[in-house]
């Protein structure tokens, strides 16, 4: 079983019906988040990179066809016109890491319409996922406003590929580090982990437990330090860096209770011990509000790690994505339903700083001092270039933070910016809504 059957049931009975009726003409699907959620100012362009590796590797071979033919109950010939598909078309995207808002094409696929139908699902999933935690991760290095984050979410993310992505996407979003050692290694990234209590726990006394520990790890220690008594762990770890003379690069963590309260009663014994440069840790069931609390009250806090509610971004989990079909075969098109209007045909997002977004036709020339956000990284099946590393996109979010305005940055009821769409696509939206309207029976009615 290939990736090419990780896909809605409707996919393979929509691209069979098209492959029967000879609808093979190129279509354009755009993929667009319709609406940002509650408490997001912006989001973080994500998930574009294994989107890439999807289709530059996608084909239906006999094994899939044999699996959608079992899904369907049906003999395996009547899904061969499948067999072979492969992706050969073209993607106009949003580079990971730029910011984004709502209607904005995050990508556009150009393909034989059976292609271009089948990879909807695979898309949507990789886009929507990692959009979401990229922007959650990406608010957390806001409100640290300069201190280290760390990435601890391994183990509350819905499987270890989450995880992964969780890894990464903070890793573009500023972190400096994850707990993860199969992302830490494959991206470059580092890694970073201290003890849990149940080390403690094994000792006899917290004591004999972190002089073990600094036995084994003869460079910088961090000492987990609240399993008993937090105030006690803190002199008890104080004493241990001290007599071992292993304060530079050593920290202590703090993981429940009132972070702030323990941070500073930490701080005081620490400093008091000789040990101004024995670092502070917290973490426990944090995120930017968290984080941005801790920050403004000015606990004595260095490095933050963040875990649970950031990998699955837990306040605002998903994203009211689409991937709709806006032309085919030269023909814009565009959905009626109510609350879920579509503009047709190709288009480009214009930016400038300082100003909204322009979403505009891809035909149309640019305005003045205007960049293009959608970029055509695939042609023909193949990428246009080699794939794009986390630096990159780390890059480009830092660039695109720097010009949106406080009011979007903010982690208490953030505004975002509005993009605004241009006179061409308002003109061809109300063309084509107009020509379908004509032709729907309950408007031929009236006009007889």
């Amino acid at each position: 079983m290939s990736d090419a059957t990780t896909t809605d049931l409707y996919e393979v009975t929509m691209a069979l019906s098209y492959l029967r009726e000879g609808m093979r003409a190129p279509a354009t699907f755009g993929l667009f988040v319709r609406d940002l959620p509650p408490g997001r100012g912006f989001l973080v362009a994500a998930g574009l990179e294994p989107a890439l590796d999807f289709l530059a590797g996608f084909r239906v071979e006999r094994a899939d066809v044999e699996d959608f033919a079992a899904a369907l109950k049906r003999p395996v010939e009547d899904l061969q016109p499948l067999l072979g598909l492969s992706f050969e078309g073209e993607v106009r995207a949003v580079p990971e890491g730029h910011a984004v808002f709502a209607d904005e094409p995050l990508l556009e696929v150009t393909a034989p319409l059976p292609q271009a139908q089948l990879v909807e699902t695979y898309l949507l999933n990789q886009v929507c996922h990692q959009t979401v935690v990229a922007s959650k991760a990406a608010r957390c290095v806001l409100a640290a406003a300069g201190h280290p984050l760390v990435d601890f979410s391994l183990r509350r993310t819905h499987g270890p590929g989450a995880g992964f992505q969780a890894a990464r996407l903070g890793a573009v979003a500023g972190f400096a580090g994850t707990s993860n050692v199969a992302a830490a290694t494959a991206l470059g990234f580092p890694a970073s982990g201290t003890m849990a209590h149940s080390y403690i726990e094994a000792f006899p006394d917290e004591e004999e437990a972190f002089r073990a520990f600094a036995r084994c790890h003869p460079g910088p220690v961090t000492l987990l330090v609240d399993t008993y008594d937090t105030e006690a762990g803190v002199r008890i770890a104080a004493r241990v860096l001290k007599d071992l003379r292993r304060g530079p690069g050593c920290a202590i963590r703090l993981d429940s209770g009132d972070l702030g309260a323990l941070a500073r009663g930490a701080r005081a014994v620490l400093d008091a011990a000789g040990l101004p440069e024995v670092r502070i840790v917290a973490s426990g069931g944090l995120d930017e509000y968290g984080v941005a609390r801790l920050v403004r009250a000015g606990a004595p806090i260095d490095v933050y790690a963040v875990g649970t509610r950031v990998g699955v971004a837990a306040d605002a989990p998903y994203l009211d994505c689409a991937y709709k079909l806006v032309e085919y075969d030269g023909r814009p098109v565009m959905k009626l339903s109510s609350a879920k209007v579509t503009a047709p045909g190709r288009k480009q997002v214009h930016r400038r700083a300082g100003h909204p977004d322009v979403i505009a036709l891809a035909v149309e020339a640019p305005p003045e001092s205007t960049r293009p956000l959608l970029h055509t990284v695939m042609r023909g099946g193949r990428r246009t270039g080699p794939p794009d590393r986390w630096q990159d996109a780390r890059e480009r979010l830092s660039a695109d933070l720097a010009e949106l305005p406080d009011s979007a940055l903010r982690i208490e009821d953030p505004e975002p910016v509005r993009p605004v769409r241009s006179r061409a696509l308002e003109e061809l939206t109300a063309r084509v809504r107009a020509q379908i309207e004509d032709r729907l029976p309950s408007r031929a009615a009236r006009s007889v």
